[in-house]
C-alpha cells in the first residue's frame, strides 16, 4: 500500500547513528567529535557495573558517573544528577541502559544543554526523540524540546545479547507500541508511516529468533534496528490514546513501563482500528490477523508477554480513578474517547482478556 498524501510535513532531526557489534568501543571517539572532554556515565543501579565497564572505554574523558537512574524520571533524581554534573563541570553525557537511563540524561539535557551520547541497552527507543517524560508527586508530564533530543546513539548488538528473554519481549512491544500509533498519528507522513511499517517487521521477524538463540548477535542487530526505526517515529509524530494510558498507569500508580506497554497496545489497537481500520491494515497484514489489536494480542501471548494488568501490580479498585485520570484532560485520538470507553477498556486489559473488537 502507498502511504502518500498530498500534503503532509515531514521532521528529522540531526542525529549521528553508529550500528554494530561492539561499537559501543568507539565512545571516547565520539566525545573527542563532540569538541567533548569531560564525560559524566549515567546508569541505573542494576547496571552500574557497566558505568565501570565505559568510564574505561572514555579513558581520560570520563570525570564521574551516576548510577541512580530510576523508572520515570522523578524529577528529584534529576536535580541530584544535575548537580554533580554542574559539580564536576562535565561536557558530554553518556548515558548506558534502556529508558531510564536515557531520560536522566535528557532531563540534565534540559536542566543543562550538554550534548548527549546514548549507549541503549533495551529497545525503549526514547534515545531517537527529543521527548522527555518526567514524574513529580505521583504525575508524569512529558515536553518536547531540541535541548534533550540526544546528539550520537551507538547500538552495540552485545550489550542486549544478555537481556533476558522477558525483558526483551516487553521491551520490544514498547518500542512497537510507538510505531503502530504512528500510522494513524495525525501529524504522519509517508516516511515516518513507511519507517513504522519496517519497524514493526524487524521486530516481529527478528523477536522469535532471539525467543531461541538470545545470543544471537545477528538477531539482536535486528531488534535494535527496529528499535531505532519505532523510536524514530516517534520523535516525528504525536501520540494518542495507547501513550495516554500508559503514562497514566505508570506515572500515577508505577507500573513498569515497557510491561504496561505490551498490556495495553493491543486493546488500544482494537479500540482505535474501529474509527482508521485502513491506516492499521499494515498491523492487520503483519500479524495475520483482520483486527491489529487480536493479531499483535496473540503475538504477545505467543512471546511470553504479559497480558494482565492485574499480573503488574494494579488493583481492580484502581480502575476507576485510572479511568478518570485518563480522561481527566482532551486530547488527540482518532476514534473519540469517553470515560466509559477507558473503564471498559482498562477492565479488559486489567483481566487478560482478548481486546474487544
Amino acid at each position: 500500500m502507498s502511504f502518500y498524501r498530498d500534503e503532509f510535513t515531514a521532521r528529522s532531526a540531526a542525529v549521528r547513528v553508529r550500528f554494530g557489534a561492539g561499537i559501543r568501543k568507539a565512545v571516547a571517539e565520539e566525545i573527542g567529535a563532540l569538541g567533548a572532554s569531560r564525560a559524566l556515565i549515567l546508569t541505573t543501579p542494576q547496571q552500574a557495573a557497566m558505568a565501570d565497564e565505559f568510564a574505561a572505554l572514555c579513558g581520560g574523558a570520563a570525570v564521574g558517573r551516576f548510577t541512580g537512574a530510576a523508572m520515570h524520571t522523578p524529577v528529584d533524581i534529576s536535580e541530584q544528577a544535575t548537580a554533580l554534573a554542574r559539580d564536576l563541570g562535565a561536557d558530554v553525557l553518556v548515558s548506558v541502559g534502556g529508558g531510564s537511563t536515557t531520560g536522566l540524561g535528557k532531563a540534565i539535557a534540559l536542566r543543562t544543554d550538554l550534548p548527549q551520547i546514548v549507549v541503549p541497552t533495551t529497545y525503549a527507543g526514547s534515545e531517537a526523540t527529543g521527548i522527555l517524560g518526567q514524574t513529580e508527586n505521583g504525575v508524569k508530564t512529558t515536553l518536547t524540546s531540541p535541548k534533550v533530543q540526544p546528539e550520537v546513539i551507538l547500538y552495540d548488538a552485545e550489550l542486549v545479547t544478555s537481556l533476558p528473554v522477558g525483558m526483551t519481549v516487553t521491551s520490544a512491544l514498547n518500542a512497537m507500541a510507538h510505531a503502530a500509533e504512528g500510522l494513524y498519528a495525525r501529524d504522519r507522513s509517508p516516511l515516518s508511516s513507511l519507517m513504522a511499517v519496517e519497524g514493526l517487521r524487524a521486530f516481529r521477524d527478528s523477536l522469535p529468533a532471539v525467543m531461541a538463540r538470545p545470543g544471537d548477535v545477528a538477531a539482536r542487530g535486528q531488534t535494535l534496528y527496529g528499535a531505532w526505526l519505532c523510536g524514530t517515529v516517534l520523535g516525528q509524530v504525536g501520540m494518542a490514546l495507547h501513550h495516554k494510558l500508559c503514562h497514566t498507569l505508570g506515572g500515577s500508580f508505577d507500573l513498569p513501563h515497557a510491561e504496561t506497554h505490551a498490556v495495553i497496545l493491543p486493546h488500544a489497537l482494537a479500540f482505535n482500528a474501529r474509527a482508521v481500520p485502513d491506516l492499521l491494515a499494515p498491523v492487520s497484514d503483519l500479524f495475520g490477523h483482520g483486527d491489529p489489536g487480536l493479531g499483535l494480542w496473540h503475538f504477545a501471548r505467543d512471546a511470553g508477554a504479559p497480558l494482565a494488568l492485574r499480573d503488574l501490580g494494579l488493583k481492580e479498585g484502581d480502575l476507576d480513578r485510572a479511568a478518570d485520570l485518563a480522561s481527566a484532560n482532551p486530547y488527540w485520538n482518532p476514534r473519540p474517547v469517553t470515560r466509559e470507553a477507558i473503564r471498559a477498556l482498562l477492565g479488559a486489559a486489567w483481566a487478560g482478556n482478548e481486546p474487544a473488537i
